[in-house]
């Protein structure tokens, strides 16, 4: 290129014009190449950037977590006043049961049937350990009958939620529980 600006001046005006205009075109193209090729670096460098400033810290996700979720205490209470009014609605509802299905230990279901009201059987509390204990505790003080039928009770915990009536496909199996119940009674089946 030295070479070619050194024989400039024994050329002709055109000659001239046409050779500095071929050498403005080369330069502009490599600017243009080295331009492009920090542009390219730059956007991966930029891409990289974003996407490690999006990442958060440790501390970060633990306070946003706790934000989501709220203060552990407050939800400790609301999950106790929660129990609370569920074993309220269980030490109402219980005493109306006409018996109680155990799995023994695990699962109780209070069921209440009433022909002249219902349809079907009723299903009025549905516990599991704790709240199972319960419902035989209360049952036990308004001498309500306990039967140990565990597929019932496993059926009816996995299928009904409280205030449900009994579903058909147990209807022969609660019907045989109640019918023991009236003549352990002496009502009429």
């Amino acid at each position: 290129m030295h070479d070619v600006l050194m024989v400039l001046p024994q050329g002709s005006l055109l000659q001239g014009f046409a050779l500095i205009g071929r050498l403005m075109l080369e330069l502009a193209l490599m600017v243009a190449l080295a331009l492009l090729i920090l542009a390219l670096l730059d956007y991966m460098f930029q891409k990289w950037k974003h996407a490690k400033d999006l990442r958060m810290s440790k501390q970060e996700v633990r306070d946003e977590h706790k934000d989501s979720e709220g203060d552990p205490k407050l939800k400790h209470r609301r999950r106790q006043f929660a129990q609370q009014i569920a074993m309220q609605r269980i030490n109402q509802a219980v005493p109306t049961a006409d018996v109680i299905v155990t799995n023994p230990e695990h699962i109780s279901v209070a069921i209440r049937y009433d022909p002249k009201a219902m349809h079907a059987p009723q299903v009025v509390a549905i516990g599991v350990d704790h709240v199972a204990l319960r419902i035989r505790q209360i049952a036990a003080t308004h001498a309500i009958p306990i039967v140990e039928r565990k597929p019932l009770a496993r059926l009816l915990h996995g299928s009904v939620k409280t205030g449900d009536f009994v579903p058909p496909d147990a209807y022969a199996a609660v019907a045989e529980v109640l019918a023991f119940v009236y003549r352990m009674n002496g009502r009429a089946a």
